[in-house]
């Protein structure tokens, strides 16, 4: 379906409309340089408007539509929206009177598109946060409004988002449900397992289900197969690949966790990350090391040119400045390394810091 004009951003580029990313807050730069670059490979013409600290990125351009399906290969965006409308001076008693014309305006000439769910959200910001019980009041009454006009339609691939970034201003913008995040504000909310021996557990189990599908999941993480973690100490990434029975040797010259050493299923070197060479590749091999990011990345290209390994998990720690540029330094070096078959997913997770997440194979 055709989108209806965006309305609300003055001085677009004539035609233009807009897109609407979630990220780190602190990370709206890096965010707008990568949709400046995707929006330059459709043509250009675009532009960003984004505040530091904020969590979002506004990005308006003619090729807003296109933009909007290239969140799947983004890093800075946990999640990425069409907008349909901005509202300001909300009515603080009525709020869905100004929001639902817009609302019903998308679509297709009279007839307005249906939606399978709605979400209300506000930027992950301490300024987005302190809105969150005012978001979960008007979710109510989104839903109830739009069962009333017929509007919620179970099996339609677009869901709706308002995201209110004061409480008198809201974005409302549209997903499409398979090209975007399952999750609200983009954000894998995890619980931390008891038994792990660190909160570094959750990078790897978030990247796992954001970096890979489920069928690759399926597949790829079988158990009886092998991994080896680099800078493994104190384990809680390898507790992750043994809770899906994976043999693991854990390369550290610190401890492991007792409990993980009586599982059986790892064994403890204690040896330097980048100088450990495995005797028989493995399937996996997951690295957290804190190191330059050019060294690590380098690590990972030729453990996978060597073939000493199936597929790599690794996070690359980010410079203060200049990190966008980094990362594509970091790339290049490793296509050149490992060869034009090197893919690479990458994506700033909820649970990593001034770092990024990559997921690396040999296709």
């Amino acid at each position: 379906m055709p989108e209806t004009p965006y309305a609300g951003l003055t001085n677009a580029p004539e035609g233009a409309g807009a897109v609407l990313a979630y990220c780190r807050p602190g990370f709206e730069g890096e965010c707008a340089q990568e949709l400046g670059a995707r929006d330059a490979a459709l043509g250009g013409g675009g532009f960003a408007r984004a505040v530091r600290g904020s969590g979002y990125v506004e990005y308006a351009s003619p090729h807003a539509a296109a933009l909007a399906d290239a969140w799947p290969g983004l890093m800075f965006a946990r999640q990425l929206l069409r907008v349909l409308g901005q509202a300001r001076a909300l009515p603080p008693r009525d709020r869905l009177s100004a929001l639902l014309p817009i609302v019903e305006a998308a679509g297709a000439g009279a007839s307005p598109r249906r939606w399978c769910d709605a979400w209300v959200e506000s930027p992950d910001s301490d300024a987005g946060r302190a809105l969150a019980p005012l978001c979960r009041g008007l979710n109510a009454a989104l839903i109830a409004a739009l069962k009333q006009r017929g509007l919620i339609d179970r099996a339609s691939p677009w869901r709706l988002h308002l995201c209110l970034t004061a409480g008198d201003a809201a974005f409302v913008a549209a997903a499409e449900t398979g090209r975007t995040s399952p999750w609200p504000g983009g954000i894998a909310r995890l619980r931390f397992p008891r038994e792990a021996p660190s909160r570094s557990t959750l990078k790897l189990d978030e990247a796992l289900q954001v970096l890979l599908d489920a069928d690759e999941r399926a597949r790829w993480l079988r158990p009886g197969q092998r991994a080896v973690d680099l800078g493994a100490s104190p384990g809680g990434w390898t507790w992750q690949l043994v809770a899906r029975s994976l043999h693991v040797t854990a390369v550290d010259n610190g401890p492991m966790d007792a409990a993980l050493l009586a599982s059986g299923l790892v064994d403890h070197l204690r040896a330097d990350g980048f100088r450990y060479r495995p005797p028989k590749p493995v399937d996996w091999l997951v690295c957290d090391m804190v190191e330059q990011p050019r060294r690590v990345a380098a690590l990972i290209a030729q453990w996978l040119a060597q073939g000493w390994c199936r597929r790599a998990i690794f996070n690359l720690k980010l410079p203060m400045k200049k990190r966008y540029e980094e990362v594509q330094t970091c790339f290049a070096a490793m296509r050149a390394a490992a060869g034009a078959r090197l893919e690479l997913r990458a994506r700033q997770l909820y649970h990593d810091r001034e770092e990024i997440t990559v997921f690396a194979q040999l296709a």
